[in-house]
């Protein structure tokens, strides 16, 4: 009976034989998978980085082959004929005030909402929420209509409003969660030290949600950089206009200009500072959103 129970509850190598072959397959069915899914995902941009280096004739009469040499030249024409610095610039601009508006939005509300008791707060909280089904194109017409009767159009400062407004709803409800898991003895201790409640947040908060700040910082540039329909509709003048919108109007030049090489090289260009921070911010983006997951 001792030898039933013991096989029983330990299988032999040769049960577990068969289980280790198919957790071998299986691994390796998925290791597979996802690296057809990164070549599918970087072999365009590969190509896009190729066809940078190109003229004009390599790119039409042998699209899949290296260039036979560098052509830096097109890079230059991006910066200069096409005028993809000066785009780039006001992105950057834009970005910046967006993400310093948004963080000094949605830390201190999420600070109110998520530690605070008080009288209506259940209601902020749903309406703060239900801003997460409301997409920027939805409101678009009256938001123009808005900006337009307070002379706010065609400015880099109120598009940036509009950017960090418009993910707002998603910040609080991403350091939300952050703000709810931190114990409550922080908070007592700073106010015994007498801290007050601007101090707690800057001083005891703030560093121990910086995994969610990083996030959404992340988050929020992907959108802000690639953002184009609101930039489009609020920006008129072109000495104004982002990194979209020029890279837009750069394509549909290009075409008949036949400056395919200079084309290329402005999209590799809009792709340098999505992928550094991206390399840049890996480790903490995946750390915020575990511990987001888990938090929440």
């Amino acid at each position: 009976m001792a030898q039933i129970q013991t096989s029983a509850a330990f299988p032999s190598p040769r049960e577990r034989r068969p289980a280790k072959a198919a957790v071998i397959v299986r691994n390796g069915l998925l290791r597979i998978l996802l690296i057809l899914q990164a070549l599918a995902v970087a072999y365009p941009l590969l190509w896009n980085v190729m066809a940078s280096f190109k003229t004009n004739e390599e790119v039409m009469e042998s699209p899949w082959t290296l260039p036979k040499s560098l052509q830096w030249d097109n890079y230059v024409r991006a910066f200069t004929t096409a005028k993809i610095g000066d785009y780039m610039l006001n992105s950057v601009l834009v970005v910046v005030l967006s993400m310093i508006m948004l963080i000094l939005m949605a830390v201190p509300t999420a600070y109110v909402l998520g530690r605070m008791r008080f009288r209506g707060q259940k209601l902020i909280s749903n309406l703060y929420m239900a801003g997460l089904f409301i997409g920027g194109v939805y409101i678009i017409v009256p938001l123009f209509i808005l900006m337009n009767d307070l002379h706010m159009l065609d400015n880099r400062f109120w598009l940036s409003a509009v950017y960090a407004t418009g993910t707002l709803s998603f910040s609080i409800y991403l350091l939300t969660g952050f703000m709810k898991s931190i114990p409550s003895d922080f908070e007592e201790a700073a106010m015994i030290d007498g801290c007050g409640y601007f101090s707690t947040l800057f001083r005891i908060i703030m560093p121990m949600v910086r995994p969610g700040i990083i996030t959404m910082v992340v988050f929020s540039f992907f959108d802000f950089w690639n953002e184009y329909v609101l930039a489009m509709t609020l920006v008129t003048s072109d000495a104004k206009k982002t990194i979209p919108i020029g890279l837009s109007n750069l394509m549909q030049i290009q075409q008949f200009a036949t400056d395919w090489g200079s084309l290329f090289a402005g999209l590799v260009i809009v792709l340098v500072p999505t992928v550094v921070i991206y390399t840049l911010l890996q480790k903490k983006l995946t750390e915020g959103l575990m511990l987001g997951g888990v938090k929440g």
